[in-house]
């Protein structure tokens, strides 16, 4: 078999809710979107990297920063819609397609080749959910992953799932923001209408479940979260300063 061709898409909206234009937010005196950017250019799995970003604030800041930056809709429901809209826009095809949500400055270039090394040797699943095993603790922004033996997923949720009847469930499995589809799976979810569990749990993995489409996970060590309130940039200022990989990129 050919290599085969892998691009990261990182998927960014200026209408963040909790905390406002979290995109363009300085962190150590980078845009947080440039940070996410930047460490995604360290993979040495992906083959390009794009921006997707549906505000010329965004468009104009990637562009200052020499980051490639594709200007999408404004109307997508979530990044992964947004990401199949600048995917059709790219001339070259690829592979697989490696959604990379912006909002995570502190995301590990390792994370992503793990993601893409497990996809190429398991071709035949259509979604890879890469999944961190922490201590389960109550927080709705995170998105908790259930799996059967096969390490596939059986259901996503922001509530504390499984419900601790009999039993104390003492760790849960965390959805990590790297995830690789192939073409025709991003296609498939992207020309599909929300479906009713996406639309009440907010969590837009949650169609290509109901869709039927199979998603494997991989767990993978560290950790990495996205920026969802101000305590979450506040976190990600403090931890950026002593990280090693902000190190390699900083003077770019």
């Amino acid at each position: 078999m050919s290599k085969l061709k892998v691009i990261g898409l990182i998927p960014s909206r200026i209408g963040s809710t909790r905390l406002p234009q979290k995109a363009l937010l300085p962190i150590n005196n980078l845009p947080l979107i440039i940070h996410t950017y930047r460490r995604a250019k360290l993979s040495k799995k992906l083959d390009d990297v794009i921006i997707c970003c549906d505000d010329k604030k965004i468009f104009e800041i990637a562009k200052k920063f020499n980051a490639k930056v594709i200007l999408t809709s404004t109307k997508h429901k979530n990044g992964t819609e947004r990401i199949y809209e600048a995917y059709k826009m790219i001339k070259k095809k690829y592979n697989l397609i490696i959604d990379i949500q912006g909002d995570e400055p502190l995301v590990s270039p390792i994370h992503i080749d793990r993601v893409i090394n497990f996809h190429k040797k398991n071709i035949e699943h259509e979604i890879i959910l890469p999944v961190i095993k922490m201590k389960a603790y109550i927080n709705q922004n995170l998105v908790k992953v259930i799996t059967n033996k096969n390490n596939e997923v059986l259901y996503l949720s922001r509530a504390q799932v499984p419900f601790e009847l009999k039993e104390k469930n003492k760790f849960i499995n965390k959805h990590l923001s790297v995830i690789s589809f192939k073409p025709e799976t991003l296609k498939k979810f992207s020309q599909s209408k929300q479906t009713p569990l996406e639309k009440i749990e907010d969590i837009e993995l949650l169609r290509a479940l109901e869709l039927g489409i199979k998603i494997k996970t991989i767990k993978l060590q560290g950790d990495s979260f996205s920026v969802d309130v101000m305590a979450d940039y506040l976190k990600a200022k403090k931890q950026m300063t002593s990280d090693k990989y902000f190190k390699l990129y900083n003077k770019k």
